[in-house]
Formats: structure tokens, sequence, C-alpha cells
């Protein structure tokens, strides 16, 4: 994986300016505090407009956190690509049946540190049903699962509570989903 130009320390300071000066301009603030762990998975929802990506990087610049993230391979393209994998973008071909799952929490296994945010939605569209890898993940990969969300009504981003996979998938996407249920998304 790429390392992420958050993880160096030099650049935090300039990152949380973009970060505070990008939710100030568009009035938004931040809530919680990110879990102070080595590896987790950062949920990335509600997710329903290209603009949830701009808000969700400032306020991971605001948080200071060295997170990756997984988008559709199609964002990777020139001349952006090389800037998006050094953020910290993980490309994800939908269209190929492989085994993210795996490899995903086989990096989580090999890393000293490791943060991914995944939207569960999977896409920008209404869907009733989140999909389930990003659980799946922190199951194979033993490491929890951080609650990180936008709420357009509020103006507000962050965090909230913090899940361990207990093994009972739909108990805990149960619990995670309770959380979000008054959070809105540009487009609901």
């Amino acid at each position: 994986m790429t390392p992420s130009l958050l993880s160096n320390p030099a650049l935090r300071p300039v990152f949380y300016l973009i970060g505070r000066l990008g939710l100030f301009l568009f009035g938004w603030k931040t809530h919680g505090k990110m879990p102070d762990m080595k590896k987790y998975i950062l949920i990335a929802a509600p997710h329903s407009s290209n603009w949830d990506f701009v808000f969700f990087l400032f306020i991971i610049f605001t948080f200071g956190i060295p997170v990756h993230w997984m988008g559709k391979h199609t964002m990777f393209m020139f001349p952006f690509k090389r800037l998006l994998k050094r953020l910290g973008g993980i490309p994800i071909d939908r269209t190929q049946k492989g085994n993210t799952v795996a490899a995903i929490a086989d990096e989580y296994r090999k890393a000293h540190r490791l943060i991914v945010t995944i939207a569960p939605s999977g896409t920008r569209k209404p869907v009733t049903e989140w999909k389930t890898g990003f659980y799946r993940i922190a199951h194979r990969a033993g490491v929890p699962i951080v609650c990180g969300f936008v709420d357009y009504k509020k103006k507000i981003g962050g965090v909230g509570p913090v899940v361990m996979p207990s093994g009972d998938m739909d108990a805990d996407l149960e619990r995670i989903r309770d959380f979000y249920t008054d959070k809105s998304g540009r487009y609901d």
C-alpha cells in the first residue's frame, strides 16, 4: 500500500489548516475525537454525494489521522491517480470479483498502523442495505469499526462509537446503523 502523505508529521499542520479552512468556509464543524488506536476501519456514512469525499477529507485532515480510503478505481485516472494514492487512496475495481476482504485484512496483519475509511453504502445512490465488506474486513483482521459521519442538516462531521465485531454480524450492523438514524446525507 502506498504510504499516505497524511502519515508525514511535517505535513500534518498543513493538512490541518486545509481541513479547518475548508470546514470554516462551508460553515461546518467537527464532533467527537478519533480513538487512540493504531488499527481500525473508519466508516464514512451517509454517502449520497461527491461532496461527501471533500468533507470527509477536511474532517480527516482536521483530526490529523493517517488514513487510507477505498474508492472506485475510475477515480484513479490521470492526472489525479498519483495524488489520490498519496492521499491514502486504494483503488477498488468492483467489476473484478476478487477477494478484497482477504487482501485488506492481510494488509492489517502486516501493518503496524493502518486506518482504512470505507463507505458501507458502496455508492452515492440511495440504498436500502449496506455492503458488508467493511464488517467482514474488520472481523477477519480483528480490528474495531469506528463510526465516522457527515450530517448535512447540522453541518457537522466527525466520529461516534467504536464497535468491535463480535461475529454476530446482524446484531453488530443493527447497532452501527442505529447510530446513523439521525444523520442526514446531502441527498436523502
